[in-house]
């Protein structure tokens, strides 16, 4: 047979119904086994796929999960991608992954493609601080859930981790190692993470009896490596030298380390540093890292399954929102133990 094999030409071959086939694809327990039998024999023969767009159109459910993270280059967001795509598949579903690369524009077009493509759900880490793009799934009868982030006015679940909390972590290990004054990286200020992180750094310094302005502020242009390293050679210039920098990321951090380390400042012994994220790397640096860790798989999971939890409905009374905040954990590495003589300050 030539040509694209539609399931009537299944029926005709198999001498049965379009809605016996049909049985035999999505309900095949409700078929006799020997007719079961017959109509596969006859799909493998002539080749037949069924199209999936066609059926979720009619059915207005689709297999498909959109994913959209704010930096697909950071191996945080690629292992809670992973997280959510093992739970997922477990359950059937495929998933597409995007990357808004911070932009507010790009996000703004994926949701609109999402919801174009009537996508099962999505999961989505916001670039957008207000939630508007996010609130136009809600419009459109798309079910969400935020990843790493939380939107009080946004109708739909999400799961975080408490970034202050980790902020709060990583101010207090540098003062318990005898620092008295915290450089802070990070990425642009927009984002709820970069802002939650700083606030627990101050509030750390606070607890020491120190003041908001023990904390110095630089901002990066980008979370990423290469962002660092400029963040490095701003903090080289600082007069006098800071001896502990905190960085709202891994990646941040490692680029700090780099310039760090370039211009033969020693780490942990001139400067301490700290990182965010806990990623793969941040053990294998060349001074290994101290970071607050994410349990970025487990946000996944845990994100896919409230997503499932809302789109099959299996909650006894129905589905009911919920905003999981999952708690930081500080790993301390050789980048900020504390070296054996007094540190300046």
């Amino acid at each position: 047979m030539t040509g694209k094999v539609g399931i009537k030409d299944v029926a005709r071959q198999a001498g049965v119904s379009v809605g016996t086939v049909s049985n035999v694809i999505n309900n095949p327990e409700m078929v006799a086994e020997e007719t079961r039998l017959r109509v596969r024999t006859v799909i493998a023969q002539l080749g037949y796929v069924r199209s999936e767009s066609a059926r979720h159109l009619r059915a207005g459910r689709s297999r498909i999960v959109a994913m959209l993270v704010l930096d697909l280059a950071n191996p945080f967001f690629a292992d809670v991608a992973k997280g959510a795509e093992r739970t997922l598949r477990a359950a059937g579903l495929g998933v597409m992954v995007c990357n808004s690369a911070g932009s507010v524009d790009e996000e703004t077009d994926y949701l609109a493609l999402f919801a174009e493509q009537r996508v099962r759900g999505v999961l989505v880490t916001p670039a957008d601080g207000s939630g508007r793009a996010v609130d136009a799934l809600r419009s459109r009868g798309i079910p969400f859930v935020l990843v790493d982030r939380t939107l009080p006015f946004a109708d739909g679940c999400s799961v975080s981790v408490d970034d202050v909390m980790g902020g709060t972590l990583a101010g207090r290990h540098l003062l318990d190692a005898g620092h008295r004054s915290i450089v802070y990286v990070s990425g642009s200020g927009h984002l709820t993470q970069v802002r939650d992180r700083l606030l627990g750094a101050k509030a750390a310094l606070r607890e020491a009896g120190l003041p908001d302005g023990s904390v110095v502020h630089i901002e990066a242009e980008r979370l990423d490596v290469a962002s660092g390293r400029d963040a490095g050679a701003r903090l080289l210039g600082l007069t006098p030298r800071p001896t502990a920098v905190f960085c709202a990321n891994d990646l941040l951090a490692l680029g700090v380390l780099q310039a760090l380390y370039a211009a033969g400042v020693r780490v942990p012994e001139d400067v301490a540093l700290v990182g965010y994220d806990d990623i793969e790397f941040a053990a294998a640096a060349v001074v290994p890292l101290t970071s607050v860790r994410q349990p970025a798989a487990h946000i996944g999971r845990t994100a896919a399954e409230l997503l499932l939890d809302e789109t099959e409905d299996v909650a006894p009374h129905g589905h009911a929102h919920r905003s999981i905040v999952l708690q930081p954990e500080l790993v301390v590495r050789d980048s900020s133990r504390a070296v054996p003589y007094p540190l300046a300050g």
